[in-house]
């Protein structure tokens, strides 16, 4: 993963572009009222028909289809992953006659699913052959809840964005970077860092789906239900993402299986050990896997904060 970079200042913005796009949840939805709010033209589509009414009310101006992606600057596939790759597959070929990959010119198209390897692969491919410019992109905010109507113009301010580029030669990389910075500068991202599909998949596992399966399975103890008034701020931090959309995060798990069910088996081997010191009633052996963590914590937080 290469460093990450500050965000592009407001003087690279582009003036008033086009935003495409698919999917109007609480993310798709977010991109759509905060280019809005920058003054941008935003045409969209999403498969429910109250989400589309409600949005071309206050946001949205337009369907996205094939008569308007010549139109787009950019176009962001903001719906579950295997519904982004369809959506491409209908659309390349409109998406490759309104482009011109040389100059520099047409739509640029991102995702922003939860996992790039199972995206990128057919997505890259489908760039390649009709002509079209994509990159992978996973915006690094979000809440435990979904739909448009949880949306909000300021969900990706200072946030940070993972770019995953196709491989391309040094120019061509920095120029069509350079384009995707641009365009999403109105959003307010923090900073941007650059990776491949693989490491991204690896590291958001960890970062991100552990941690939901962790909390999801917390709350599954009888104890759950008998916990008011005995619970603070560890019980709310631990089990703010337990709620999530099972259809979504079953498809994004399973698309990141392996690197998940590595990190699930790491975390049940740190488990039992501490299970294994309770049940041996070794106070010692408990108090030096608790002060580990906290060395290990604490070591996290200083190389952030460096």
């Amino acid at each position: 993963m290469t460093a990450v970079q500050d965000a592009p200042t407001g003087g690279e913005r582009a003036a008033q572009p086009t935003i495409g796009i698919v999917g109007l949840g609480l993310i798709g939805g977010s991109f759509a009222r905060a280019y809005a709010a920058a003054g941008a033209r935003v045409i969209a589509c999403d498969t429910d028909e109250d989400t589309m009414d409600a949005a071309m009310i206050e946001t949205v101006e337009a369907v996205l289809d094939d008569e308007e992606i010549p139109a787009c600057d950019l176009i962001i596939l903001a719906a579950y992953p295997d519904a982004c790759i369809e959506w491409l597959e209908e659309h390349a070929e409109a998406l490759g006659a309104a482009s011109d990959t040389v100059r520099g010119t047409g739509p640029v198209v991102i995702d922003t699913a939860g996992v790039k390897a199972a995206v990128c692969a057919r997505a890259f491919e489908l760039a390649r052959e009709h002509g079209f410019a994509f990159v992978g992109a996973h915006p690094m905010a979000g809440t435990e809840h979904s739909g448009f109507a949880h949306a909000r113009a300021n969900l990706f301010q200072g946030a940070p964005m993972v770019l995953v580029p196709p491989v391309l030669d040094d120019t061509g990389r920095l120029l069509l970077l350079d384009r995707v910075h641009t365009l999403l500068a109105p959003v307010g991202f923090g900073t941007f860092s650059v990776t491949t599909p693989e490491e991204h998949d690896e590291v958001i596992a960890y970062t991100s789906q552990l941690a939901h399966v962790v909390s999801n399975a917390y709350v599954k103890s009888p104890t759950a239900r008998e916990h008011h008034g005995f619970s603070a701020g560890s019980y709310r931090d631990l089990t703010r993402v337990a709620h999530l959309n099972p259809t979504m995060w079953a498809e994004l798990m399973c698309d990141d299986a392996e690197n998940l069910s590595r990190e699930i088996g790491r975390i049940i081997d740190a488990l039992s050990a501490y299970r294994d010191a309770l049940d041996a009633g070794d106070r010692e052996r408990l108090r030096a896997l608790l002060a580990e963590g906290d060395r290990i914590k604490r070591a996290l937080d200083d190389e952030r904060d460096s």
